[in-house]
């Protein structure tokens, strides 16, 4: 139990979840090629192999991108939103065969429309699977991605054999200082997974400078130390999490 409400089965949230992606890869591009086919039925003249190459491709690219992104929900709004964008902007383009019909000069609004609307079923997709987080996530093949409380882009993401940490960082090497988008830890490495609370008057440091580091905060916090690094990041869910990290942990370390 959760608050009050009961906490979704972990093959219940997959079921849903693959709904979600199934429709986001595979059914707006199939809207798309139905609208397709009704606007140039609509104008009198049979849809040209031009126009139906636009959704056919839509629909290949989902099919193609689906297999690689079934597992990884932090893809799945953008996704949402690539293929509502150019469902929005090519099914009013291509109303332009309904004698001008006016939907056609609002392509750039309708894309805007649909890019939103996908994006949304992507996010709805991430919260049924994610939220509230579950120690049973740990046992699934998804790619589990948590984003950390405050003003901050600081990304944990946890695979079957890797924990990463996503933003922008400064790292110090013997050739001088480069930059690089995230940093990765093989689950084998990490020493140390634990679940505190902040009182909000820490000062937090970590191994490495970030452009937008997350500041202390009361609430719950995830420490993880890997490779003789430590790292302090406050996410309100850290003891689901720490329980989803023992687990794979666990895990990678008897393959």
């Amino acid at each position: 139990m959760c608050l009050g409400f009961p906490v979704s089965s972990l093959e219940t949230r997959h079921r849903q979840a693959q709904l979600v992606v199934s429709f986001i890869y595979l059914g707006i591009p199939v809207i798309f090629l139905g609208l397709v086919l009704w606007i140039g039925a609509a104008g009198g003249d049979a849809v040209d192999l031009a126009g139906a190459l636009v959704p056919l491709a839509v629909l290949a690219l989902g099919w193609w991108r689906r297999e690689k992104s079934r597992y990884q929900p932090i893809r799945w709004s953008r996704a949402g939103s690539l293929m509502g964008g150019v469902t929005g902007l090519f099914t009013s383009y291509f109303t332009v065969v309904l004698d001008s019909h006016p939907l056609a000069g609002w392509f750039v609004l309708l894309a805007v429309v649909g890019a939103i609307l996908g994006a949304g079923f992507g996010r709805y997709g991430f919260r049924v699977l994610m939220s509230p987080a579950i120690p049973e996530l740990a046992e699934s093949q998804y790619e589990l991605s948590f984003r950390m409380r405050g003003l901050t882009r600081l990304r944990l993401s946890i695979s079957a054999d890797q924990v990463t940490l996503h933003e922008q960082m400064v790292l110090q090497t013997v050739e001088g200082d480069t930059t690089v988008r995230e940093k990765s830890y093989p689950l084998t490495a990490v020493t140390g997974v634990y679940a505190v609370t902040l009182s909000g008057a820490e000062r937090l440091k970590y191994p490495v400078a970030m452009k937008l580091a997350p500041a202390s905060s009361p609430g719950p916090a995830l420490i993880l130390q890997a490779q003789g690094q430590d790292w302090v990041l406050p996410q309100n869910e850290a003891p689901a999490i720490a329980e989803i990290l023992e687990r794979r942990i666990a895990t990678a370390r008897t393959h």
